[in-house]
C-alpha cells in the first residue's frame, strides 16, 4: 500500500500514517472516537493527526454540534489518496482470488470482515 502511494506522489506518507487512513478513514470523526476505533491512545492519534495535518492531508475543524470538540476533514490532497488505496486493494484482492479461487477468497473475505466486527 505504502509503495503504491509513494509511486503516485504521496511519498511523504509513513507506515504509521496508514493506521489513520485505513478504511473507513477518518473523515468526519472526532479524534477521541477515531482513537477508540483504531485502539490507540488519544496522544498517539493526535501525534499522527498533527503529522498528517502538517503534510496537508487533513484538517481538524470545529465540530458544528459541539464547539469544544473537533472533527477530522480530509483535504483535497487527502481525498486524492482514496482512489490510489482502492486500486491497490483491488489489485491485492484480485491476486488472492486468483490464487485461492473465487469461492475460497469470498469465504476468506467474509471471515476477515467477521473478525473485524468483533469487539
Amino acid at each position: 500500500m505504502l509503495e503504491r502511494l509513494h509511486d503516485h506522489g504521496f511519498d511523504d506518507l509513513e507506515p504509521a500514517h496508514l493506521i489513520v487512513l485505513q478504511y473507513p478513514g477518518p473523515q468526519g470523526a472526532r479524534p477521541s472516537e477515531l482513537a477508540a476505533r483504531l485502539r490507540i491512545s488519544k496522544q498517539a492519534l493526535n501525534y499522527l493527526l498533527g503529522q498528517l495535518e502538517g503534510l496537508g492531508y487533513l484538517e481538524r475543524r470545529p465540530d458544528p454540534d459541539d464547539q469544544r470538540s473537533k472533527r477530522i476533514a480530509l483535504t483535497p490532497r487527502g481525498l486524492a489518496i482514496i482512489p490510489v488505496i482502492r486500486d491497490a486493494v483491488a489489485e491485492v484482492e484480485a491476486e488472492w482470488a486468483g490464487r485461492l479461487g473465487r469461492k475460497r477468497f469470498d469465504q476468506l473475505r467474509t471471515l476477515l470482515q467477521d473478525l473485524n466486527e468483533l469487539d
